[in-house]
């Protein structure tokens, strides 16, 4: 273990005992011999990278923290990944493998509902890159810190290729230029044309590449999904290895044509591709086998060399002709990293600002910021920027170094003051909501929808209110209460089982309604 003097800019977290019982000991030596090839070609570049096994007694007890001896334990995990960060601070957080080595933090899903959003939890590692402590409120974490990301293999596997393959990207990836990164591959369901425009012009410029399904089909041409950037917004599905257009046409709501298939991305992605995708599931990490041997997206993109795939576990929100929620977290990624960022440093960069700019009295909000994943390598720099060509023989100097501290500590600053300054949800039951039901009957049907279920929350002042205006904390008048409405269930669906909602968000001032946004599930 390196002397506590030592500055190290990025920690590996796994747990050597769910490795060895999952691969065997020769499948552990394996990874672990690809882990240190990876060690060493950091070094090449100037960076001090470290190893830490959750599971290994002498490593934590050197840093007076307590070893996992549960590997799905969620909070031993937390516990203990905290302990690592505030003993060595590091630059980059990476954790290595699936949730069948360490897991997601199993956040509580404040959509929840039986006849509205089914997942009861909205899994992720976003608690892992917080200083608060273990917990299962999404509203504890509104405070990101950490530069996180990880490295997948996939659940339930038995062969170590993958995941030896990705820590060789991870140890040979290379920078390409910023010009490499704006010829885009955009994609969206019809209905989502006019959002995802808007999202794309916000990150790229424009939004002349971006194709629809319908009209267009699943085959793309090897011209579109060889370029490295990577943006869809479709519909996605439990378990599903695929993405799913949706028509724009009302007639045809529950049309849903595959528009993108992991199968056929193999061998067809360019090595250094980053993907930021809006799709319900699109970085759930699944067996294989449920899904007939087909990995999942996010698994397959990386296995083709990707270097970073940003998306959500669990069922993602966003409007049909505007930005909010899902749209923005992912645009946020994007515009980051075409600023130059690390894959990592854009995750936390967009996490930040979509907690600055994002209302979270609004439930969709939370859950969104609980559910997007980076998967990656989080310390890979897919651009070069052409002011740091002079340091390229430096590689990383004192002067880099230093710089780079300043950002993590602007970033880590940042992430404390926006804990403090986020209201708080608190769901009421449902025998508080049965006074509404009539007004939220009348707003659904105002809005074309028929009513399914019913959520409200009453919104209390987040812990520093005494030092903001009262006119800071929302763009609109903050509110008293906020009422989720969701669209009746759709029950003859052609095709995928996609999970097909619309949502109102309703927010309420002194017992009237000031605004209504309409969201669709993704």
């Amino acid at each position: 273990m390196p002397a506590s003097t030592e500055k190290i800019d990025k920690v590996v977290i796994t747990n050597s005992t769910a490795l060895n019982a999952k691969y065997g000991s020769v499948g552990e030596q394996e990874i672990m011999r690809a882990v240190q090839n990876l060690v060493a070609e950091d070094g090449k570049r100037g960076m001090v990278t470290r190893l830490y096994c959750l599971d290994d007694k002498t490593a934590m007890g050197g840093i007076n923290a307590s070893a996992v001896d549960q590997p799905a334990d969620p909070q031993q995990n937390k516990d203990a990944v905290d302990a690592i960060y505030k003993a060595v601070t590091p630059d980059y957080l990476m954790i290595l493998g699936s949730i069948d080595i360490v897991p997601l933090q199993d956040l509580e899903n404040v959509m929840y509902a039986q006849e509205g959003d089914m997942d009861e939890l909205a899994p992720g590692d976003l608690p892992y890159a917080c200083e608060a402590g273990y917990s299962r409120q999404p509203r504890d974490f509104c405070g990101p810190t950490r530069i996180l990301g990880r490295l997948p293999d996939l659940t339930g596997a038995t062969d170590p290729s993958y995941l030896v393959g990705l820590l060789e990207t991870a140890a040979t990836y290379e920078q390409y230029s910023l010009d490499s990164y704006h010829p885009y591959f955009g994609i969206a369901a019809e209905k989502f044309k006019g959002s995802t425009a808007l999202s794309l012009t916000a990150a790229f410029g424009d939004a002349k590449s971006l194709e629809t399904v319908p009209p267009e089909g699943e085959n793309w041409t090897n011209a579109l999904l060889t370029r490295l950037s990577h943006f869809v917004n479709c519909h996605g599905a439990l378990n599903d290895s695929r993405f799913f257009g949706q028509p724009a046409d009302e007639a045809h709501q529950n049309e849903f044509p595959v528009a993108l298939d992991a199968a056929y991305l193999n061998n067809r992605i360019t090595k250094g591709t980053v993907v930021a995708t809006e799709c319900c599931y699109g970085a759930q990490l699944f067996d294989p086998t449920v899904n007939g041997g087909q990995a999942g997206m996010a698994n397959t993109y990386l296995m083709n060399k990707a270097y970073g795939f940003f998306g959500s576990t669990t069922i993602a929100y966003g409007p049909d002709d505007y930005n909010d929620a899902a749209d923005l977290i992912c645009q946020y990624f994007m515009r980051s990293l075409l600023r130059g960022a690390s894959v990592g440093r854009a995750a936390l960069e967009a996490r930040q600002e979509f907690l600055h700019s994002a209302s979270l009295a609004e439930a969709s909000n939370l859950k969104t910021i609980a559910q997007f994943n980076l998967y990656g390598d989080p310390s890979i720099t897919p651009i070069k920027l052409p002011h740091t060509a002079a340091l390229a023989h430096m590689a990383l100097t004192a002067s880099v170094r230093e710089a780079r501290a300043e950002r993590r500590y602007d970033l880590f600053s940042r992430g404390l003051a926006l804990s403090g300054s986020q209201p708080i949800l608190k769901k009421l039951e449902s025998t508080d909501v049965a006074a509404k039901l009539s007004l939220m009957e009348k707003t659904a049907a105002e809005h074309g929808i028929t009513m399914g279920a019913v959520l409200t929350f009453k919104v209390e002042a987040p812990p520093n209110a005494k030092a903001i205006p009262l006119g800071l904390m929302a763009k609109e008048p903050f509110p008293g209460h906020v009422h989720i409405i969701f669209s009746r269930g759709d029950r003859d669906m052609k095709g995928p089982r996609v999970f097909h909602r619309v949502v109102l968000v309703v927010k309420e001032v002194d017992g009237k309604i000031v605004s209504v946004k309409k969201l669709f599930s993704r």
